[in-house]
């Protein structure tokens, strides 16, 4: 992903304010919140038709939304609750963005932009679901050509230079091929699983066989869930 090519620089951009985040001894949770406001407010900027300022905004509350994350590491408040909290707030604030959007677009009765705008809704919500779900069955699944940082600095792109047809077909080829990606990425790691006997199957003539008292006292492993 091209998120890891300037992902060091990034960082090093938010050290100081990271630092001082930290020393306040405000919650990252607190953070995550005020990044999705941040970008509510810029779905409302863009249901309003300021498309060039709001380029700009959706350039300040990703980074932003970077915060959250790297405070909670350098102050030692990581949790598990923090990290689906944020994955999940994540996915709300792709939404109020293309939500925006959405609103613009009806407005103008552009209809090629409202679908183009629905796709890469869908296409950004797979991406991440894929990878909750493979994580949740123990695979790993941080491959894919777009995660949000590549969606954001895409959308802000399009805004800036009002070029949003080309980025939003961009956004739905890319996105789309991710999810491919992603599933064949974890095709193959589970195919590599099961033949090499690690994984557990208790479907099929066991399942069947089992009493509802059986069923009941089986034990599974939990499984938790991540988003990107």
């Amino acid at each position: 992903m091209l998120s890891k090519l300037f992902k060091a620089r990034v960082s090093k951009f938010l050290e100081a304010p990271v630092g001082l985040l930290a020393r306040s001894g405000l919650s990252p949770n607190a953070l995550t919140i005020v990044g999705f406001v941040l970008n509510v407010v810029v779905g409302i900027v863009l249901a309003m038709g300021w498309v060039f300022a709001g380029g700009f905004l959706v350039l300040f509350a990703g980074l932003f939304d970077m915060l959250d994350g790297a405070t909670a590491r350098l102050s030692g408040r990581t949790t598990r609750f923090g990290a689906l909290l944020d994955s999940v707030v994540d996915r709300f604030s792709e939404a109020a963005i293309l939500a925006g959007l959405l609103w613009l677009f009806l407005s103008q009765e552009r209809h090629l932009e409202v679908l183009l705008v629905f796709a890469v809704l869908l296409g950004s919500l797979m991406v991440s679901y894929v990878r909750a779900r493979a994580e949740g069955l123990g695979l790993d699944c941080d491959v894919g050509l777009v995660a949000r940082p590549e969606r954001v600095l895409l959308m802000a792109a399009g805004l800036i230079f009002s070029q949003m047809v080309p980025v939003l077909a961009l956004l739905v080829v890319f996105t789309h091929l991710t999810v491919v990606q992603r599933v064949w990425h974890v095709w193959q790691l589970a195919g590599l699983q099961d033949l090499s006997g690690s994984t557990d199957n208790d479907s099929g003539a066991d399942a069947v066989m089992d009493t509802p008292h059986e069923r009941t006292g089986r034990q599974k492993r939990p499984t938790m869930r991540k988003m990107a």
